[in-house]
């Protein structure tokens, strides 16, 4: 969710990498490159109109470079569960410092195991070859220059407008023949000191968009560009970052093929921040008018296409859930093409389209989004018992059931912490030989944000940290029946832990079984 010009060189390995097919995927037939017609978006080939449905598949932006889920799932579950939500895209959010990285992290190697050792583009070229299989689209997401945080422009001291070109230059080259890579989001969320058309080169975030666009069109002129709002309108009033599309009635982003821009804001409930709209007498009444007058306008006035490139809510309060029946009804009304933050359930602010376990879906969510999907009878695939994936893997009987615990009996089990109003729980999510998955659950206090937390629990003959996400873990006493792992929150598993909020991270430990019953420690300021 939300310099030096140096040109960078960036060494890339073009080897695809593909999860194993399962007999059920729906079809590996190409997909047909699409193009804009006035506020449609449409097939190259047959003209018919398409609307993007897409969900976003966060985790290749952070400090794993990988989609996050890969601990608990396979690529094929993740992606058989989103077409059978009735999605039809996936938008793949990415960092450049990512793009550079020859390992990734907090995979589960032994029902991923030919993502083992995989570099950042080679697990990608595997999540868009799953993609395709399963019919579903994919829309590339720059949404950090590095894994650290997001960025107001489009470049940083370290990640200059050359290098944010040339790695976009890199994947248009590298997906110039896959029609499942249909569009290119370009930087996500510019806000603060980025501006719509003011002509200041270094904040005028709709010159480079053109500037960006350009050169990429120049490798592959079949893609969509997919351009974000800017948060400070030209009149000064503020909207959400990425949201303001005001300035693109006299200020179009303009390129030189034609019939490839599409215009992306971004719109969240006050659960995720305050905006004046909702303190309005009339509302939710008045919302259609505030979406219209930011970028609604686009598709009322036929002049471009626009996808909701985020929107989101944990569905908790009573104006969440307004808002986002409200929302369902104008996208709908107007036939407009989205892409909901978020699949994952580890989103601190909004939660995600499945439950912790990265099985069970939230029905009341999927409920309120019904109007805009199409749900699929998809099998959904089984994860290999073993490092070796089964050459037929057959599927469960239904796609929201969690996986049977195995024979580690701490599968399924949990503790429950709290220290100075911050809770955690844990749970061993997954076991297999030689190893077990923890999933840590960690709430803030209504009231103040979380400045740091520490978990710990005795693991009996644990002899190391496999790798962790969200947070950093050390193991004392390795091999012994009193090892014990300690584990802190870092970046976004602490970052997030604003004030009511949570954070999904989690660890995988080398260990005989896991600890059966667990029992978790927790010190928090």
């Amino acid at each position: 969710m939300l310099a030096a010009l140096a040109v960078a060189v960036l060494a890339v390995s073009v080897s695809v990498v593909a999860a194993p097919a399962p007999a059920t995927a729906a079809s590996s037939a190409p997909l047909s490159w699409l193009r804009t017609s006035g506020s449609k978006i449409i097939h190259v080939d047959s003209g018919n109109t398409v609307r993007l449905r897409a969900t976003s598949w966060f985790g290749m932006e952070t400090d794993t470079c990988a989609p996050h889920g890969l601990w608990s799932i396979t690529l094929d579950q993740g992606m058989s569960q989103i077409a059978g939500m009735g999605f039809n895209a996936v938008r793949l959010p990415f960092s450049n410092e990512c793009l550079a990285k020859k390992r990734v992290n907090s995979i589960n190697t032994a029902i991923n195991p030919k993502l083992a050792n995989a570099s950042t583009l080679q697990v990608m070229d595997a999540v868009i070859a799953s993609a395709r299989k399963y019919g579903l689209r994919i829309i590339l997401d720059r949404h950090r220059p590095d894994s650290a945080a997001q960025s107001e422009l489009w470049y940083t001291s370290r990640y200059s407008e050359a290098r944010w070109i040339a790695d976009w230059k890199m994947l248009a080259k590298r997906y110039k023949h896959n029609s499942t890579v249909t569009g290119f989001d370009l930087h996500n969320e510019p806000r603060g000191n980025a501006c719509w058309g003011c002509g200041v080169r270094s904040r005028d975030w709709r010159a480079a968009a053109i500037r960006a666009g350009n050169e990429i069109l120049k490798v592959n002129a079949r893609l969509l560009i997919i351009v974000e709002g800017v948060q400070n309108e030209e009149d000064g009033s503020v909207t959400w970052w990425g949201g303001g599309l005001r300035g693109a009635a006299k200020k179009p982003v303009t390129l030189n093929v034609r019939n490839r821009v599409v215009y992306s804001p971004h719109e969240y409930p006050v659960s995720v921040a305050y905006q004046p709209w909702f303190s309005a007498k009339n509302y939710p009444a008045n919302l259609p008018g505030v979406w219209e007058r930011n970028w609604g306008y686009l598709v009322s006035k036929n002049i471009a296409p626009v996808l909701v490139g985020e929107f989101g809510t944990k569905l908790e309060t009573t104006s969440d859930k307004r808002w986002l029946s409200a929302f369902v009804k104008y996208l709908d009304r107007k036939n407009i093409s989205f892409a909901y933050w978020s699949f994952n359930p580890n989103s601190g602010d909004t939660g995600g389209l499945l439950e912790d376990d990265w099985y069970t879906r939230q029905t009341a969510k999927l409920s309120y989004l019904r109007p805009l999907l199409t749900p699929k009878k998809v099998a959904y695939p089984k994860a290999p018992v073993t490092p070796t994936p089964a050459p037929n893997p057959s599927p469960t009987p239904a796609p929201s059931q969690s996986p049977a615990p195995g024979s580690d009996p701490s599968v399924g089990k949990s503790s429950t912490a709290t220290s100075r109003w911050t809770t955690a729980k844990m749970t061993v999510t997954s076991a297999w030989e030689g190893a077990y998955q923890v999933g840590l659950t960690v709430t803030a206090p209504k009231t103040r944000k979380v400045k740091s937390w520490r978990a710990s629990w005795v693991s009996p003959g644990a002899t190391s940290i496999d790798s962790a996400w969200g947070m950093d873990c050390t193991l004392t006493s390795a091999g012994a029946a009193n090892a014990k792992v300690t584990c802190a929150g870092k970046n976004w598993g602490l970052d997030n832990l604003t004030p009511g909020a949570r954070v999904d991270v989690g660890v995988i430990i080398k260990a005989p079984k896991g600890p059966n019953p667990p029992k978790l420690s927790l010190t928090a300021t």
